[in-house]
């Protein structure tokens, strides 16, 4: 059998996780499963959208416990390198502007599983991600795109 993945993640993002699915185990499922008595409770279940229902809810809360439990089975949380604090790494938030348009980005790098690109956090894997570890402000990285070739400019990051 094949060695799963490690997942990267920040504390942070292990932190929230772990909260996650402490919140789905505890309360979430209680919950549910109140709805799902409620629901028998009404008699014929052949035809009660109610019962329908919480049972699809529980079906999502129960899918959504095994996922986090697979990504924190597998999850190594990323140490901040606190030697090299000139050079860019996991954790840091970056900001890079486009040299051609000059528009401004500013994004955490996270791992894969954390990657939440509408509130600002890249995976380390991804074309820019990964061309921006070991980098330092001042320097330009090129990134290979659909539409050809787009460099950016680092501007300043923080840990």
């Amino acid at each position: 059998m094949a060695e799963e993945k490690k997942n990267i993640l920040t504390y942070e993002g292990f932190k929230k996780l772990e909260d996650e699915l402490q919140n789905l185990k505890v309360f979430r499922r209680r919950e549910v499963a109140q709805k799902i008595k409620e629901a028998r409770e009404q008699g014929d279940l052949s035809e009660n959208a109610e019962y329908d229902a919480a049972r699809d809810e529980q079906r999502e809360i129960e899918n959504r416990i095994a996922e986090i439990d697979k990504i924190l089975k597998n999850a190594v949380v990323a140490e901040e390198d606190s030697e090299n604090t000139e050079a860019i790494n996991f954790g840091c938030t970056v900001t890079f502007e486009d040299m051609e348009n000059h528009q401004s980005y500013t994004y955490k790098l996270v791992g894969s599983t954390e990657t939440d690109i509408l509130n600002g956090m890249i995976s380390n894997e991804s074309p820019v991600g990964s061309k921006l570890i070991g980098s330092k402000v001042g320097q330009v990285i090129t990134v290979d795109a659909p539409n050809g070739t787009i460099s950016y400019k680092i501007t300043d990051f923080k840990r």
